[in-house]
């Protein structure tokens, strides 16, 4: 990884107040224009960045600060890094060793069956391979599809299963929920509609006079077996 000095512009602040580099340096170290550090020197440009030592942070030594003040001509050099971070490599297909080469297909069949929603670009991130394979065993022409059983591929040790999930997660999303399948229940809504409503008797306002007859008839009756048991 080349070596690069980190915030240029807050450690040009730093050696302007706190050296007495030409700006030239200055501007050298920092890969900046000359101009660019004269302003900052002015107050013109820079406002508000708070200088950073390149001393604390290991990229230039008391030293080499002293050869620069001392000679206008020398170029100040950057130190070496104690720790080197390494460069991020560019992500390409992923890489399947080579004894696990041959249960591709395997897994390839089982995300088709199990996943249709998946793309053929997030099954060739799973596993590692080609679009072409995975049209030939979508629509089952694969030279040796008579031969293939599905697999899971976290067991087969292709991807993982957080992987899977999140390709998962990402085809699902924005499609419609499936349709429920089997015997359900109905909604509330549904039953409530369809389910006739009985009022029972004592739910019903009681009507006085109909109450008052019925107790007249009694009464009546009532004298009537009386009388003839006279």
């Amino acid at each position: 990884m080349a070596n690069t000095l980190l915030m240029p512009k807050a450690t040009a602040v730093w050696l302007v107040d706190n050296t007495a580099l030409s700006f030239d340096q200055i501007a050298q170290f920092c890969s900046l224009h000359p101009l660019e550090v004269k302003a900052i020197a002015d107050g013109e440009s820079a406002q508000g960045i708070k200088g950073m030592d390149p001393i604390m942070t290991g990229q230039l030594t008391r030293a080499e600060i002293a050869k620069g003040e001392a000679d206008i001509n020398h170029r100040l050099k950057l130190s070496d890094p104690k720790v080197r971070v390494p460069e991020t490599k560019r992500k390409g297909p992923r890489y399947t060793p080579l004894s696990k080469r041959q249960d591709r297909p395997n897994a390839i069949y089982w995300l088709v069956k199990n996943h249709p929603e998946l793309k053929d670009a997030q099954i060739s991130r799973l596993v590692g391979t080609t679009k072409a394979t995975i049209e030939q065993i979508r629509e089952r022409k694969h030279w040796n599809m008579a031969t293939l059983t599905p697999l899971d591929p976290v067991a087969l040790g292709l991807c993982s299963q957080i992987d899977l999930d999140i390709e998962v997660q990402r085809a699902s999303r924005g499609r419609e929920a499936p349709a429920p399948t089997g015997d359900t229940l109905l909604p509330a809504a549904l039953t409530e509609r369809l389910t006739p409503v009985v009022e029972k008797d004592e739910d019903k306002e009681l009507d006085a006079n109909a109450v008052f007859a019925k107790l007249t008839a009694l009464r009546a009756k009532k004298e009537d077996l009386d009388e003839d048991e006279e």
